[in-house]
């Protein structure tokens, strides 16, 4: 019987007060919430975002690393595991490659994945080992403390369409800020002027996961600033170049929205706010069902398909 599994990622809690002493684990169950279990524990750096091989081989998530009395520290990783959760490997060590990354996806044409680098103000990809990492976009110098806190360069939420080829990504602005933006450019990244990247939308409260419905041509993504534009999920229609298009919110009061995904199969989304909720609904952003009212500090959720 085909079967629809859901990976959520929690940060965990710290007893203490102190955030770098929170464990975060991988949490997986079935579409309806049933069936659930921690499969991955011990995860100490604050996971995020999170992916799945559509052959179903391996899981993968980033983590943010640690925060320190002026910011996040370059200590950011992604790691990897089978599907049963076994055989955790780090594919890019913490402060080699990436500063504090974020929501993460596949390429499964090119088998590459891409993500985004807070702090490090970036859209990055590497190889599904690792190796061969890429800066597609930089918006700042990492080594300088003023760029890598200033909001309106941080890059947060990513998706991409290989067949059109392009990717696109988030900026979220400063906290309830009304500065986000969505926006897109080339597969491969554009040169240190910028030219290529196109703006979607601007002015959004605080625009974070995104994620692209390709055959319907619609965009999606969460946004965690202040109400009534806030804390809601939000979609497009995915604009031609240089068409401007309105968005629709299908999903308001959300606690704090982080993680989506889109089962396009069974028309229906999931998404997950700090606060520990995780929501089911259709596309169209009816039905909408609490599967889980308090599950831990969430952030990036995924699916796969079993037949």
């Amino acid at each position: 019987m085909p079967q629809t599994r859901l990976y959520i990622l929690d940060q965990g809690d710290s007893t203490d007060g102190d955030r770098n002493t929170q464990i975060g684990r991988i949490f997986t169950c079935l579409a309806d919430g049933t069936e659930g279990y921690d499969l991955v524990k011990g995860l100490k750096s604050h996971p995020d975002g999170i992916a799945v091989c559509s052959n179903h081989k391996y899981i993968f998530w980033t983590n943010m690393g640690h925060p320190g009395p002026d910011g996040w520290t370059d200590s950011g990783s992604i790691q990897r595991c089978n599907l049963d959760g076994k055989n955790v490997v780090t594919i890019i060590e913490p402060g080699t490659a990436t500063h504090t990354p974020k929501q993460l996806v596949i390429a499964e044409k090119s088998k590459k994945l891409y993500w985004c680098d807070r702090e490090g103000m970036r859209v990055m990809r590497c190889d599904l080992d690792g190796n061969n990492v890429d800066t597609l976009i930089r918006n700042g110098d990492v080594n300088m403390a003023e760029h890598r806190g200033d909001y309106l360069r941080w890059c947060v939420g990513i998706a991409v369409d290989e067949g059109e080829g392009y990717i696109y990504w988030t900026q979220k602005g400063p906290p309830k800020g009304g500065k986000g933006k969505i926006l897109r450019c080339p597969i491969d990244g554009v040169g240190e002027n910028g030219e290529g990247v196109e703006t979607l939308f601007e002015g959004l409260p605080e625009p974070i996961d995104l994620c692209l419905d390709l055959p319907a041509g619609m965009m999606y993504w969460t946004d965690r600033g202040d109400i009534p534009l806030g804390n809601t999920v939000n979609r497009a229609r995915i604009p031609k170049k240089r068409e401007k298009v309105t968005r629709e919110i299908l999903i308001r009061k959300l606690h704090e929205g982080i993680g989506l995904e889109l089962d396009v199969k069974n028309r229906a989304m999931f998404i997950t706010d700090l606060l520990g909720g995780v929501y089911k609904a259709n596309l169209d952003g009816s039905h909408e069902q609490v599967l889980f009212p308090d599950l831990g500090t969430l952030t990036g959720i995924t699916l796969a398909h079993f037949d």
